[in-house]
């Protein structure tokens, strides 16, 4: 199988902060302007012999960046913001240059990274489809051959021979996402575009990129949505403050982008010196347990999942109860507390435990608040810790799950497993 794209000791240095001199003669400015060449040679050069150099006025977006993709794979590039993975994508779309090192690419590539640029706000969303096709390389007459795929692709037919400075921001993506996608590339760049536009948009975006992946075309996918690059991609990129960290299957990459290194898998421990809590308690600990691989990061939806919330107590003669508020998607699905308080009546480690039915959450990412609490005429919080842990459900999408065969993105806080039916009732 052929290489792709081929890079080797790719780097970029953006300069930053960096603070104007003003010149008082004509004669300071065109000396400043010769040398200039030989002042960023110089620091560039410094920066490259030691990466710790901390400069003001520069940084490395990416350095030292070496990998392989073949023609026909689809691969995830992931990491916190800046980590540099916008950076680079544009050096892939040779929108940018980079410092030092080199990258190969072998095909025509389509970016789909500022979606809607170069777009006249003057001009029709006709006129603009042919503009915007023109800018990413195709010719007049491919753009015209495509162009009702391209228009019922987007959903803003209707509004065609409109202005685009009347379109919504949704609708102008919509429109250059189309453009984008009909390009016919070997390899398609997508930076995080599918983070705009509604639930339908993004379905249309997917499906899209499967089409292009299942066709034997290399695609490259930025995301933060860590279930559509374990489910478009098997392979997966982490970089971290433009250093290349891991390159490997996705659910390895994944896993170690969301723990880090040393942590267990589904669980956050404290120490007793630094534990949350007072008057006597702290939480030491909370685990997930379920049946799946307890080395893997996800948790299987159908599969039911015991929360474990381990705190120490020194004051004997507490009563206390436990509870626990489970997130998804920054809202709180649920909440669950031990019907009593606990006598804790003896000083030491004890551990509340708590089942999360299977087929009850959603696929994708959640998080846990813990309390500890009693009341004695008012209410004593002993513990009240937000995030204490999060985790991430998936589903297998083999029948068993809440739901079924369905592919596209489930919207929703919870997703119980409900019994339907369905009877002919006759003409």
């Amino acid at each position: 199988m052929s290489i792709a794209i081929s890079s080797n000791k790719l780097g970029k240095i953006y300069r930053i902060g960096a603070k104007q001199e003003l010149n008082s003669t004509f004669v300071e400015t065109l000396t400043k302007q010769i040398t200039k060449p030989l002042r960023n040679l110089r620091n560039i050069r410094q920066l490259s012999q030691n990466s710790n150099i901390r400069s003001n006025s520069y940084i490395w977006a990416l350095k030292d960046i070496n990998f392989d993709i073949n023609q026909g794979e689809v691969v995830g590039i992931i990491g916190p913001n800046g980590a540099g993975k916008s950076t680079l994508l544009k050096i892939l779309s040779r929108i940018t240059y980079p410092t030092e090192g080199d990258v190969k690419i072998k095909g025509r590539v389509s970016s789909l990274l500022e979606v809607g640029t170069g777009f006249h706000p003057e001009l029709t969303g006709r006129e603009n489809v042919y503009l915007n096709g023109t800018v990413l390389g195709m010719t007049r007459k491919e753009v015209s051959n495509k162009f009702d795929e391209i228009i019922d692709f987007s959903g803003v037919e209707t509004f065609i021979d409109t202005p685009v400075k009347r379109y919504s921001s949704g609708m102008q993506v919509r429109l250059a996402f189309a453009v984008a996608a009909h390009l016919e590339p070997e390899i398609l760049l997508v930076d995080e575009v599918l983070a705009v536009g509604d639930a339908e948009f993004q379905k249309r975006c997917i499906g899209k990129m499967k089409d292009t992946a299942s066709a034997g075309k290399t695609v490259i996918f930025v995301s933060h949505n860590m279930t559509s690059i374990s489910r478009l991609c098997e392979r997966a990129i982490l970089l971290n403050n433009g250093e290349l960290i891991k390159d490997g299957l996705s659910s390895e990459v994944i896993s170690q982008y969301l723990h880090k290194p040393g942590s267990g898998k589904n669980s956050r421990t404290w120490e007793m010196n630094n534990a949350p809590g007072q008057e006597g308690v702290k939480l030491l600990s909370v685990e997930l347990e379920s049946d799946e691989n307890p080395e893997h990061v996800w948790l299987n939806s159908t599969s039911p999942i015991t929360v474990k919330i381990n705190y120490h107590v020194s004051k004997p003669s507490l009563k206390m109860r436990c509870s626990a508020m489970v997130f998804t998607q920054g809202i709180c699905a649920f909440s669950t507390f031990e019907p009593t308080e606990r006598d804790h009546s003896q000083q030491g480690i004890y551990q509340a435990r708590v089942e999360i039915p299977s087929n009850l959450l959603i696929e994708g990412e959640h998080s846990i608040n813990v309390s500890i609490f009693g009341s004695k005429g008012h209410k004593l919080r002993y513990v009240d810790y937000k995030d204490a842990l999060g985790f991430h459900i998936k589903d297998k999408i083999d029948g068993t799950s809440s739901r079924g065969d369905y592919t596209q993105n489930v919207i929703g806080i919870v997703h119980p497993l409900l019994n339907w039916s369905s009877v002919y009732k006759g003409h």
